[in-house]
């Protein structure tokens, strides 16, 4: 008995032995130890479990690294170090241009095309009269269906434009962040949005000399430069830079705050400036300076937040990763005729002109990632982000529009009460983003530790706080349905704007899977669903409304309501503290055959 008790106890020692040095080699995250001892007792270990029992606050490198390897900003004096406080200021300064210019720049079209319509209307006919009309005035002589149709036919076009080559680059820009620095990025999207104020003003000032389609020309650009998607997009990439993972949620509440209040403020604002001023171009001039302000901030004031360092090795990763046909579309078509003698391919010319269609489309896979380190949790959680994210946006999007047309049309309100129901659901929307967001946060995760704090998947929280916002959004568009009065459709309002949580958590979330050299590339995916989104939703939405009204008019409400039920029922798939491992270079793993992989389910043996 004596001899059995020391080999076991001789045995234990030697299992303790190679779990120790398992957990030198073993390249799991952090994680290593835990597999080392549960892999000495026999037992099997889970991501997930032990995950659950870690908190974020682990350090992102070892204490005995941490002396050998300096974080990016330290030793800068704080002017230089990168913080949301610096970009917010400015940030709310480009939110409140942009939400000032919208109505002022769908009035000025209007009176842009009324003007046209009637000019070519008298040349057309001698002797029809009408009245003058003025930029900047009333003109109701234009509340005509032949130009509101001509009003929305442009508009449609203008977004579809916009919308169609925001799918395209946005996705570039957010990769190229990772690349070139932030700061780079939100300048180039804002100056398109400069050019195409610039582009306004100088259709405004000469009517007669451009006509009002040069303002598609200014769609155009801003599109090309990503727009107001790319920037909001690349400047979470810019707060997920500089802050915890268990503060990033907080952080994007912020951005969105100040989206939200550039939104409810802006045109209140610019009404009182041409009010004051009586001159409509007054707001774009405005706009311009506020843009080009935005752009010197970014350059001379706000630090910025992807070091120097940090960009040239993602420039090196990324220069490693060839193309896997980089073949020109000439010589693709060429090869499909070239083989004539042969016997024609026609699937050769026709694959090739289909890829640029698939290459606008190529971004999406980082949310599908098949890579060492990935697993189908975390392909799964990626997918259902997105989804459930790119729903939220859609429906906000889609939805503006209709509920200002179904209020005016159930309840004869005017331009007063559209913009008090307005103002009252983005101030509950902004309130719950820059307030009750962030004490919710601090309350349940506490103060966050001063140390790097390394990505560990959405947590409990995350999914707790989208799971009520859109448990609300939906309560509130059930509301907008059945409710037959003005007041209760207010408090709809008001209900489904504590939805406005779900967004900037979604997007949180989703940083914290992928490892920080690939959070533009993964914002920019995300700005792709979004740019999408803002193109199809409208549409669909507006269409139902139109096919409806006047029947059950409502219809629209309960598609809005039902796609919240899809995107509430999705959110319980999502699985917490599942993440993409960031492989290590082959050499850290070789030393004595010790290896360690992970099954589709996240399960380490």
């Amino acid at each position: 008995m004596q001899n059995d008790e020391l080999f076991e106890a001789e045995a234990n020692v030697e299992a303790l032995e190679r779990a120790t040095l398992l957990s030198r080699h073993t390249d799991n995250n952090g994680d290593a130890g835990a597999l080392a001892v549960a892999s000495a007792r026999g037992g099997i270990y889970s991501q997930d479990s032990s995950l659950d029992e870690e908190s974020e606050d682990a350090p992102l490198i070892p204490p005995e690294q941490s002396a050998k390897s300096k974080p990016d900003f330290e030793g800068l004096p704080w002017w230089k170090t990168p913080s949301i406080y610096w970009l917010l200021p400015p940030f709310l300064l480009f939110t409140l241009s942009f939400g000032g210019t919208m109505v002022p720049k769908l009035n000025l079209i209007l009176t842009l095309i009324c003007q046209g319509y009637f000019t070519d209307r008298s040349i057309n006919d001698p002797t029809f009269y009408f009245m003058p009309v003025v930029l900047g005035n009333d003109n109701p002589q234009c509340r005509i269906p032949e130009v509101q149709a001509l009003v929305a036919r442009f508009t449609l076009w203008f977004g579809l434009i916009s919308g169609l080559l925001c799918c395209i680059t946005s996705p570039k820009l957010g990769a190229l962040s990772d690349l070139y620095g932030r700061n780079m990025i939100i300048i180039i999207t804002t100056l398109g949005m400069l050019v195409g104020e610039g582009i306004t003003i100088a259709v405004a000032t000469f009517p007669d000399t451009l006509s009002v389609y040069w303002l598609m020309l200014g769609g155009v650009v801003d599109g090309l430069c990503g727009s107001f998607i790319a920037a909001l997009a690349v400047a979470h990439a810019y707060a997920t830079d500089c802050t915890q993972p268990a503060k990033r949620n907080v952080a994007f509440a912020y951005f969105h705050g100040c989206l939200f209040s550039g939104i409810a403020l802006g045109p209140i604002l610019a009404g009182y400036i041409i009010k004051a001023t009586g001159q409509i171009l007054t707001i774009f001039y405005i706009a311009v300076g506020a843009h080009g302000a935005f752009i010197l901030s970014l350059l001379f004031v706000v630090p910025e937040s992807l070091a120097k360092e940090r960009q040239m090795a993602n420039r090196e990763k990324n220069s490693v990763k060839k193309p896997k046909d980089g073949r020109s579309l000439w010589l693709s078509l060429s090869d499909g005729w070239a083989g004539l003698s042969e016997g024609f391919n026609p699937l050769v010319p026709l694959q090739a002109l289909i890829a640029p269609v698939k290459g606008t489309f190529q971004p999406l896979g980082i949310l599908y990632p098949t890579e060492e380190g990935s697993n189908r949790a975390v392909r799964m959680n990626l997918v259902l982000l997105s989804a459930v994210d790119t729903i939220l946006f859609g429906v906000a999007m889609g939805s503006m529009t209709v509920v200002v047309i179904y209020s005016n049309y159930m309840f004869g309100w005017g331009n007063f009460e559209s913009s008090r129901f307005v103002s009252i659901v983005n101030v509950c929307r902004v309130f719950m983003l820059i307030v009750a967001l962030p004490i919710i946060t601090r309350l349940v995760r506490g103060k966050p530790g001063s140390k790097p704090q390394r990505n560990s998947g959405c947590d409990g929280l995350d999914l707790a706080v989208i799971r009520t916002a859109i448990f609300f959004d939906m309560l509130g568009y059930i509301g907008y349905a059945v409710v037959r009065t003005g007041s209760l459709m207010t408090l709809s309002g008001a209900i489904a704007a504590v939805g406005g949580m779900g967004s900037p958590t979604l997007q949180a979330a989703l940083t914290k899977h992928v490892p920080p050299d690939r959070t533009g590339q993964l914002l920019g995916a995300v700005g792709l669903l979004h740019a999408l989104a803002r193109v199809v939703a409208p549409v669909i939405f507006n269409s139902i409304y139109a096919a409806t009204v006047g029947n059950f008019t409502q219809t629209v409400f309960v598609c809005l309501a039902s796609t919240f039920g899809v995107a509430f029922f999705l959110s319980w798939f999502l699985r917490p503290h599942v993440y993409l491992d960031e492989p290590k270079p082959e050499e850290e793993h070789s030393e004595a055959g010790l290896t360690s992989t992970a099954n589709d389910d996240g399960i380490v043996r």
